[in-house]
């Protein structure tokens, strides 16, 4: 089956754009799953306060962890591709 010209250029165009959505070095929002103020607040401690950016940092810190621990099982997952390329 042939695609025609239009039809090519669109799913070229549509990949393209997919693949700028997801690319490997996008920090999320919140890689947690809820909104680091929202949760701070829930805790009880004011805006602007000590412990409020305490709480703040220990959110920036864990979401930090996360993507690093994400990217270095990434990377490892590789190194085991290029290094063992008989077995799946």
């Amino acid at each position: 089956m042939r695609l025609a010209p239009t039809s090519l250029i669109a799913l070229t165009l549509a990949a393209t754009l997919l693949g700028a959505c997801a690319r490997r070095t996008d920090v999320p929002m919140s890689s947690l799953g809820d909104d680091d103020d929202a949760i701070c607040r829930a805790n009880g401690v004011a805006v602007g306060s000590p412990q409020y950016s305490a709480c703040r940092k220990d959110r920036d810190v864990q979401r930090s962890n996360a993507i690093a621990r994400a990217d270095r099982k990434q990377r490892d997952l590789g190194e085991y591709m290029l290094n063992n390329p008989g077995r799946p």
